[in-house]
């Protein structure tokens, strides 16, 4: 029986344990996109204990503790830290076979050095020990980054931030890591809450000093926002949608919807479809003119608990998997894009694994021969990335597509601790590469097995997105636009 957590965790066999632990492991983590607030990157935080860093705003962990039936007191209440990361603590035993189990205890290795299982005859011990690391400058924000081997960082940034942090951090050649911003233009498209849209718009207009009066200026102001994210080396776009949208419209049609809107008006969903789709035709023209890489995440269903949203708000743990029908509106979207000569390098994800074959399958007749691996099937998102979905996710890009030029994985998290996620994933990849191997699926070459796992594991992103970590692409010096 192997012990839990080993050296050879999640590697079956001798071939898996090579590939990881002599090509895998020692690959640096671009992570292309994530949550993380860049302020507490700059000024370099330090958290006071494990509840400050682990259980604040990480809506999974929240999920795991009402369903172990822990109030919202100590979810996210008032109750003190303590008493938090206790129930916390009370919730770990009962997530065996759900990846906070894996998770919790990477973290608390990788980080802490602490190997004891946490439950509430520990957790004293291990919140005291922990809090005493945390008051290292070891165990600061920056250090934190850095002892993970954490490269290249993309968080997701709204087009009318100012990014102040992430300019004060370009400028700093004291920090390692590369932090990049994504420009995640979700509000744009909230046209069918005109009260959050138009209050959206009215900042925008601000901040770009463009009267926006119709259809034409509110993409010249989210063009002008688009080459301002570019000054900070913006790589890539993010855009949130249940489904694709595919729309048929007229130009006179858009310029009526969005003065209708504007004025405050509720619209049709034909014409939210409309605009919706006319706004993402318009981003990705800014994204292949750039160069820039087009994420697009489908499929949540999102704060399905309207009593919880009205208390709590967004990203606090009512969201779920949707059931939608993308492949059609998917392929037309795409076909739209190609036709025009405007669809850029795309990564198109979804939270719900029914769509992997579409995906893996509908990118596929939209490659372009030029750019290897220009439209990607983003790695297992949310509830699939545990063990059973980023196999079932990896098995899927690999039978209707090239596994070797898939760009890998990404946190997706508002945690500093979340970065044992990318040394999870590239176990399960070693793992699954190494049993193909052993079956005779694959050749007995450690050599070229490994390099493709080391492509997968870090180098295929940095060429794909065209972000590199050699000093001489630091923009220390560069100048920016106030």
């Amino acid at each position: 029986m192997k012990k839990f957590l080993d050296k050879d965790f999640l590697l079956e066999n001798e071939t898996a344990k090579i590939l990881y632990h002599n090509f895998a492991a020692k690959m640096p983590i671009f992570d292309y996109h994530c949550h993380l607030p860049v302020k507490d990157i700059y000024e370099n935080t330090q958290f006071s204990n494990l509840t400050q860093i682990w259980l604040y705003g990480d809506h999974y962990k929240w999920r795991a503790m009402r369903a172990n039936g822990i109030s919202e007191e100590k979810i996210t209440g008032e109750a003190s830290d303590w008493e938090k990361f206790l129930a916390w603590s009370e919730t770990v035993p009962n997530t065996i076979g759900n990846p906070l189990f894996h998770w919790t205890h990477l973290e608390l290795r990788r980080y802490f050095d602490i190997n004891t299982l946490l439950s509430t005859d520990t957790a004293k011990d291990i919140y005291d020990k922990s809090k005493k690391l945390l008051q290292s400058d070891n165990f600061r924000v920056r250090s934190l980054l850095e002892k993970m081997n954490v490269k290249i960082l993309c968080t997701t940034d709204d087009p009318i931030d100012s990014l102040k942090y992430h300019k004060l951090l370009a400028q700093d050649s004291n920090f390692s890591v590369r932090v990049l911003p994504t420009f995640r233009p979700d509000k744009a498209l909230m046209v069918e809450n005109p009260e959050i849209f138009n209050k959206w718009v009215n900042i925008l207009e601000n901040v770009t000093k463009i009267p926006i009066t119709d259809y034409e200026s509110f993409i010249s102001a989210l063009q002008i926002r688009h080459d301002y994210f570019e000054k900070l080396d913006c790589k890539i776009s993010d855009h949130g949608l249940e489904y694709p949208v595919a729309e048929n419209f007229a130009p006179n049609e858009i310029e009526e919807i969005f003065l209708k809107v504007r004025e405050g008006n509720l619209i049709s969903k034909k014409e939210i479809l409309q605009i919706k789709t006319s706004l993402m035709i318009e981003f990705a023209k800014m994204n292949k003119k750039k160069n820039w890489t087009m994420q697009i995440h489908l499929g949540a269903i999102r704060n399905s608990n309207s009593l919880m949203f009205k208390k709590l708000g967004p990203d606090t743990g009512f969201d779920s998997i949707g059931d939608y029908n993308i492949a059609n509106t998917l392929g037309k979207f795409l076909n739209i894009l190609n036709n025009n000569n405007s669809l850029p390098k795309m990564i198109i994800y979804s939270v719900n694994p029914k769509d992997y074959e579409v995906i893996s399958t509908m990118i596929g007749n939209f490659q372009d021969g030029i750019t290897p691996g220009k439209l990607q099937h983003g790695s297992a998102w949310w509830f699939n990335d545990q063990k059973v979905g980023i196999e079932r996710h990896l098995i899927s890009i690999a039978n209707h597509g090239l596994l070797s030029r898939f760009v890998g994985m990404l946190t997706d998290s508002r945690s500093f601790l979340s970065f044992p996620r990318h040394e999870y994933f590239r176990r399960i990849l070693c793992n699954m590469i190494g049993k193909w191997v052993e079956n005779g699926e694959l050749p007995d070459n450690l050599e070229k097995m490994g390099k493709i796992v080391q492509k997968i594991s870090y180098e295929n992103a940095e060429n794909y997105f065209g972000i590199r970590i050699d000093k001489d692409y630091f923009p220390h010096n560069s100048q920016f636009i106030n």
